[in-house]
């Protein structure tokens, strides 16, 4: 069985996991309802996206 001949020191294993992080979610304020949405997607409340009409407003 393999095993290590040293300790892996925590800068060696910190620059291994140096992709490994959380990523917020890409949250904006809607200019027009002042609503808080995810980018290019369509506003629930107004049901617009881009400046159009695409859905009906939920009520």
């Amino acid at each position: 069985m393999a095993v290590p001949k040293r300790k892996t020191t925590k800068s060696r294993s910190g620059k291994r996991r140096s992709h490994i992080k959380f990523v917020g979610k890409n949250i904006v304020e809607d200019k027009k309802s002042g609503e808080y949405r995810l980018s290019h997607h369509i506003d629930l409340k107004t049901g617009a996206y881009k400046g159009r009409q695409v859905l009906d407003p939920k009520e």
